[in-house]
């Protein structure tokens, strides 16, 4: 399956009314087991982020489907090595996080469908998710430090949320400027 499009809120031009009407929307959960649309919906966000060597993660709603679906690296990327593969990758169907360990850590935050900008971003070290695997198995899994910060804005994703509704710092390249400030400072 090709890969689909990344949606963004805007582009050099403006807000990208359209796109942002999606990426705003609450995703719906999977009905498991899964029907032949949902898992052609989780092979398009496979095949959509597999491609890409720019992203730690990426949600169902960021290419225009509307369902709780994420998918992530689940090690940092060897170097030398030539194509992400899907074991190099955790797929989370309606991701819950059950438990929470930690004080919150602020960090800087980029996102795919907010280009050219970092938020600084709070979030918990140590995180337990409940979910359902990509061939629909319950699972439960730990993530700690930066992969735990990866699955909680992967999951932000699936409620609408974006790193500009953070308060944090941002940070933005100095020739995207003029941009920055039609889009945050009017």
């Amino acid at each position: 399956m090709a890969p689909k499009r990344v949606l963004t809120l805007w582009n050099d031009e403006g807000i990208n009314d359209a796109d942002t009407a999606v990426l705003r929307k609450v995703s719906a959960e999977c009905q498991a087991p899964f029907d032949k649309q949902t898992q052609e919906e989780i092979q398009a966000l496979i095949d959509s982020f597999t491609c890409r060597d720019d992203a730690s993660g990426l949600a169902a709603p960021q290419i225009g489907i509307n369902k709780r679906i994420i998918i992530f690296r689940n090690k940092t990327q060897e170097s030398g090595k030539k194509k992400l593969t899907l074991a190099d990758c955790d797929v989370l169907i309606n991701p819950r996080i059950t438990q929470t360990r930690g004080d919150k850590e602020a960090a800087a935050e980029g996102c795919l469908s907010c280009p050219h900008i970092q938020i600084e971003v709070e979030r918990f070290p140590e995180i337990k998710v409940r979910a359902l695997n990509a061939q629909g198995e319950k699972i439960t899994k730990r993530y700690l430090d930066y992969t735990a910060r990866v699955v909680q804005h992967e999951i932000d994703h699936l409620d609408g949320r974006l790193i500009v509704d953070y308060e944090g710092s941002l940070y933005y390249p100095k020739n995207k400027e003029a941009l920055i400030n039609k889009l945050f400072k009017q």
